[in-house]
Order: C-alpha cells, then sequence, then structure tokens
C-alpha cells in the first residue's frame, strides 16, 4: 500500500513541476549530472529494461528495488534538510536589509558634511588668493612700467647719442649703437600714438636718413665719378660707414656697391671701347687679363674696407661680365660680317674658359639671373653616342653645375649661324670624300675581312657629329642646335642615298645592262646575269652599314634631345632618317633574293618545258635540280658568311626567298605537260 502511494506522489509532483527549457539548461549547468534519473526525457519503461535486459537479472529484482528505496530516502533527507535550512532565510534577509538601508543613511550624512566643509574651504581659499592674485598683478605691471622706463631711458639717450655721433661721423660707434635704437624702438610700436614717443621714433628716421646721405656723400668724396681713386686709399671710418649701411634702408648698401662697382670699372670702358683695336674678337684675352687684375688690387687695396658678407669680388666679377656681354654684342653685330668661324670659336673658348675660372672663385649668390650648366666632358667609346658603362672604365663623376656658364658666352648664340654653316660645308665636303674614296677602292673583297663589315665611313660621320653635337652645346642649347639637328638630318640622308643607295650594284650581262626586272623574266639561249661574289659582298656590306646607321641615329636622337633645352625637344625627331636607313636595308635584301631567284628561273623553266610523258626509265638527279643547287650552294654561303654579325637579316633574306621560290615552283609544275608513271618517279 505504501508503494502505491509513493508512485501516485511522484506522478502528480511530475504533473506539477513543469519547468521551462532555460531552467533546466541552468540547472545542467550549476549541477551537472549523468544519472538517468536527471533527465527530462526519463521513461521508466527504458531505465527498468536497462536495469532487467533479461529474465534472468530479474532474480536480482530486489536487491535493485532496496537500492532505488535507499537512494529515495536519502534523496527526501536532503530536501528535509535544505526545507528546514530555508525557514529563517527571509527573516534573515530583512534584517540584512534593513541594515543597509542604515548604513546607507548614515553614508550620504557623512558625504553632505564633506561637501559643506570642501565649500567652505574653498570660500576661505579664494579670499586668501585674491590678494595674492592683486599683487600678482601689481607685480606684473610693476615690472613691465620699469622695464618700458628703461626702453624709454635708453631709446631717449640713445637717439641723443646717434645724433651727436652722426655729426661727429664716429660711424664705428654709431653702427653698434643704431642695431641697439633700433631694436628698443620696436617696443614702442604700440604706443606710437603718445606725442613723446612718436617725437623720439621720427627722430631716429631722421637720423637714419642723415647717415644715409652722408655716408653717400662720403664714399662720393672718396671715390668720385670723375677722376681717379683717393691716394691714400679706403679709410677706417668708409671701413665702419660700410657697417652703418649694413643696419639702414638697404638703397644705401645698393647705392654704395653701384657706384664703387661703376667708378671701378670705368676704366676698362675707356680702355676697350668699340673703336680700339683691343676691342675686336681676336684680343678678347686682354679683357679677361684686365679683370684678373683688377681682382686682384681690388683685394690688396679694398678688401678689408666691405664686410665679407657683401661679396665685392663677385659683384665687381659679375657687373664686369653684364658690361662685356653688352658691349660684345653690340661690337659683333657692328662687325657681323667680319666674324669668321675660327674666329668665333677662338672667342667663345676664351669666354668659357673664363667663366669656368669664375665658377671656381666665385659661388655664384649674387647672380639674379638664371644659372647655367656646365658643359658636359663626351666619355671615350666605340659608339660615339653611347657613353662607357663597363666595369673597366667605370662612369666618371658628374660634373657640379657652373652659375656662370652663359653670363657672356650667350651673346655669341645670335651669330652661331656663322658655325652652322661651316658645318654645313664641312659635312657636305665630308659626304664628297667618302663617295670619291670608295670609288678609288672599290667595293670590298670577297674573303677579306672587309666583306660584309659596315663602311669605315660610316664611323666617322657619327664621330664628327658627336664632335658637334658637343661642341655646339657648349656653345648653346637653343636654336642652334635645332639648326644643326636640320643639318645632321640633311647628310644622314645624303650618306644614305650617295654611299649606300648609290652603291648598290646593277645587274648586267655580257651582251649589254639589264634592269632587275628582266632578271625575273625567262631567257633563252644565254645565261642569266647574276652578281659576282665581289657584288654580293658589297650588298652585305651596304646592309650591315644601314642597320648600324639605324641604330646609331636612334642613339643620336636621344643626346640630342639631352643636349637640347626641354623646351626644344619635340622638334628633334630623326624618324624620317631612320625610315631611309630601314628602307635601304629592306632593298639590299630584296636584291639579294631577286638575285637568286632569278638565276633558278632558267632552270624552272627548262623542267616545265621537258617531256615528261617520254621519260622511259629513271635516272640520276634531274639537270634543272642540279642547277637549283649549284646556285643555292653558290649564293647562300657568301650572303650567310657576310651577314654573320646581322643574323636577324640573313634570316630575313631566306624566308623572303622561301616565299618567293616556292610559289614560283609550283607555278612551274603546274605548267609541265602530262607526266607519266616514269616521268613523276624522275621528276626530282
Amino acid at each position: 500500500m505504501m508503494e502505491e502511494d509513493e508512485f501516485e506522489f511522484v506522478e502528480d509532483l511530475d504533473a506539477i513541476l513543469h519547468l521551462s527549457p532555460e531552467v533546466r539548461v541552468a540547472i545542467e549547468q550549476v549541477f551537472p549530472s549523468q544519472d538517468p534519473l536527471d533527465r527530462p526525457d526519463f521513461n521508466a519503461v527504458e531505465y527498468i529494461n536497462t536495469l532487467f535486459p533479461t529474465e534472468q537479472s530479474l532474480a536480482n529484482i530486489d536487491e535493485v528495488v532496496n537500492k532505488i528505496r535507499l537512494k529515495i530516502r536519502r534523496l527526501d533527507d536532503n530536501i528535509r534538510t535544505v526545507v528546514r535550512g530555508q525557514t529563517n532565510v527571509g527573516q534573515d534577509g530583512r534584517q540584512a536589509l534593513e541594515e543597509a538601508q542604515k548604513a546607507i543613511q548614515q553614508l550620504f550624512g557623512k558625504i553632505k558634511d564633506i561637501k559643506d566643509k570642501a565649500e567652505k574651504s574653498e570660500q576661505m581659499v579664494k579670499e586668501i588668493t585674491r590678494d595674492i592674485k592683486q599683487l600678482d598683478h601689481a607685480k606684473r605691471h610693476l615690472t613691465t612700467s620699469i622695464t618700458t622706463l628703461n626702453h624709454l631711458h635708453m631709446l631717449a639717450g640713445g637717439v641723443d647719442s646717434l645724433e651727436a655721433m652722426t655729426r661727429k661721423r664716429q660711424y664705428g660707434e654709431v653702427a653698434n649703437l643704431l642695431q641697439g635704437v633700433v631694436n628698443v624702438l620696436e617696443h614702442f610700436q604700440k604706443y606710437m600714438g603718445i606725442p613723446q614717443i612718436r617725437q623720439l621714433s621720427e627722430r631716429v628716421k631722421a637720423a637714419q636718413s642723415e647717415l644715409g646721405t652722408q655716408i653717400l656723400a662720403d664714399f662720393e668724396e672718396a671715390f668720385p665719378s670723375q677722376g681717379s681713386k683717393r691716394p691714400g686709399g679706403p679709410s677706417i671710418v668708409l671701413r665702419d660707414a660700410c657697417l652703418v649701411a649694413n643696419v639702414l634702408d638697404p638703397r644705401i648698401k645698393q647705392e654704395i656697391i653701384k657706384k664703387f662697382i661703376r667708378q671701378h670699372l670705368s676704366e676698362y670702358l675707356v680702355l676697350f671701347q668699340e673703336n680700339q683695336d683691343v676691342a675686336w674678337l681676336d684680343k678678347i684675352d686682354r679683357r679677361y687679363a684686365w679683370i684678373k687684375r683688377q681682382l686682384v688690387d681690388y683685394e690688396e687695396k679694398y678688401g678689408r674696407m666691405f664686410p665679407e658678407e657683401w661679396c665685392m669680388t663677385e659683384r665687381i666679377a659679375v657687373e664686369f661680365c653684364h658690361i662685356t656681354r653688352t658691349e660684345l654684342a653690340k661690337l659683333m653685330r657692328t662687325r657681323a660680317r667680319e666674324i669668321e668661324v675660327k674666329l668665333l670659336l677662338f672667342a667663345i673658348q676664351r669666354t668659357t674658359n673664363f667663366e669656368g675660372l669664375l665658377a671656381k672663385r666665385f659661388s655664384g649668390s649674387t647672380l639674379s639671373d638664371g644659372t647655367g650648366k656646365r658643359p658636359e666632358t663626351p666619355l671615350e667609346s666605340t659608339n660615339p653616342f653611347l657613353e662607357d658603362e663597363s666595369e673597366d672604365n667605370p662612369k666618371k663623376p658628374k660634373a657640379p653645375d657652373n652659375p656662370f656658364h652663359g653670363i657672356i658666352s650667350k651673346c655669341f648664340e645670335p651669330h652661331l649661324y656663322v658655325y652652322i654653316e661651316s658645318q654645313d660645308k664641312n659635312l657636305g665636303e665630308l659626304i664628297d670624300r667618302f663617295v670619291a674614296d670608295f670609288r678609288a677602292q672599290g667595293p670590298p673583297k670577297s674573303g677579306t675581312e672587309e666583306g660584309g663589315a659596315v663602311l669605315p665611313s660610316c664611323a666617322d660621320l657619327f664621330v664628327y657629329y658627336k664632335k658637334c653635337m658637343v661642341q655646339c652645346s657648349q656653345l648653346s642649347t637653343g636654336e642652334p642646335m635645332i639648326a644643326l639637328t636640320t643639318i645632321f638630318q640633311k647628310y644622314l640622308r645624303e650618306y644614305a642615298w650617295k654611299i649606300l643607295s648609290g652603291n648598290l650594284p646593277k645587274t648586267s650581262s655580257n651582251s649589254g645592262g639589264l634592269t632587275i626586272s628582266s632578271l625575273l623574266k625567262e631567257k633563252e639561249g644565254s645565261e642569266v646575269a647574276k652578281f659576282t661574289t665581289e657584288e654580293l659582298c658589297l650588298i652585305c656590306s651596304i646592309l650591315s652599314t644601314a642597320e648600324y646607321c639605324l641604330a646609331t641615329t636612334q642613339q643620336l636622337e636621344e643626346k640630342l634631345k639631352e643636349k637640347v633645352d626641354k623646351s626644344l625637344i619635340e622638334r628633334i625627331n630623326l624618324t624620317g632618317e631612320m625610315d631611309t636607313f630601314s628602307t635601304v636595308i629592306s632593298n639590299s635584301i630584296q636584291l639579294l633574293v631577286q638575285d637568286l631567284d632569278a638565276a633558278c628561273d632558267p632552270a624552272l623553266t627548262a623542267m616545265s618545258k621537258m617531256p615528261w610523258q617520254s621519260v622511259e626509265h629513271v635516272g640520276d638527279q634531274s639537270p634543272y635540280v642540279t642547277s637549283v643547287i649549284m646556285h643555292i650552294k653558290q649564293n647562300v654561303p657568301i650572303i650567310r658568311d657576310n651577314l654573320a654579325a646581322t643574323r636577324k637579316y640573313f634570316t630575313q633574306f631566306c624566308i623572303k626567298f622561301t616565299n618567293s621560290f616556292i610559289p614560283k615552283f609550283i607555278n612551274h609544275l603546274f605548267r609541265c605537260k602530262p607526266i607519266s608513271m616514269v616521268g613523276a618517279e624522275q621528276h626530282w
């Protein structure tokens, strides 16, 4: 009966306790268990089957029941203990809550007391620091007042002393005092509304103006515009006056420099007047020798009179350059017809040497114009337009810029047309000499190193081009370089026409000359004209030369673009000349192909006219095959050996000959009369 009551209690308890999945998960996390009885999907039947899987296991049913009952009793005891332990929990919780509320009230009371005390302390600190702040302001104002009064005293005393020293020309003391007075006066810029301060400022300006006028008068007296220099040389007064000028308006300093340099170079204008013999270009060295002596004389007599930062030596040299440039330009315009190439180059060389000397001696800090660049030193190379970058000859360090480049030599640029015309004439004569030499020496000999090699005249032409380009770039990087480029283009075309295309061999026979087109026609009763071995070597040599000219012309274009001004780069274009050399290469290859192709024509004609139907037995190799092979063996090895340095063009020759010969052979094959079986076997 008791067991039935227990089962009913369990069923009622299971019906009452419906825990949500979240609660079950929480319980599993707090009290993890592997017991099947703790699983929410517990099945009593499966559990009993697990305990008693077989009928034989029912023999232990009493023992299992006793264990379950023991476990139930332990659970009841645990539940009872827990329930009894929770009886007084609610009362203890209420008591703890009341104690916490009392503690919070006490804490609020203490915080309020602390806040009241802090406010009282803050008020007390404000009352204490109020007086300290007033004292700080008073101290600051007092310090400012004392400093201002000291400055005012210094300013008033300095102005009085400045005026007195100015009248006595005590420039040494004035230089130091004036700078101090100017610095002190800057502190009173915000007080200029005060009459006394404004009056002191006006007195300082008046003293500065008087000093400027007085110093200029002293320099005019010491170095008058008319007459000679003072015999006694520079004085200490003038040296101190320069120190004062550093503090005054910059225009005073500029006026002193201008007058001194003008007076110092007045003799130069007289000695090298336009009507003097020494003024012409052939005696240009005397101009530069004169200024060198003057600079040495200046250093000895006046080097210590002017401050070092004025760079007076450089200023004299720069003014000399400007005057010389103007005078030479005017002189060359007047006597333009007397300018010859050698004279012009002599004057330019001496001038650029002098500009280089200036660059070594001075920094160029006084120059107001744009700076030029030091001419580039050409590097030795087998190709005149390739810099040597081999390990044996490393690159030379780049030369520093020359700020004085062109300061005088720029005046020669309008007259460089004389140089350009001379180069035009020289190149024309050079091309004529190349033509004469080629005719005198004849074509390259077969079996020699000359066969298929680049013509020596080609290298000579580009070496001369490089020399002209470097020389012209030292003279000017502007329009003269464009004019020289035009001359280069002209003679590159002439070289291609007169030396290369003009010397390509023409086909001929024993009976007379034939055109290349006649080579493609059938001939009967006579041998087809062929190029000799020397002529084949000549064609290969012209092809190699044209290839060298093509590559070197491209490098020439790149070098010209490096030398010319950036604004003129787009006007440098040698594409047309490179196309001309490409045409020579193409014509040379085509000429070799036509020669070999025409040599094979009689054999192909003989093949098409042969009575193949009447051939009764197969014999040796056909005569026309032997003829074709003979011509190929004669020409191809010669062409291959002579184009060894340019294998790509030998490949082009082979491809073009194949593309020409095979269609022609097929065409003649179709022309053959009906061929018998034996004739077909004999065909090859």
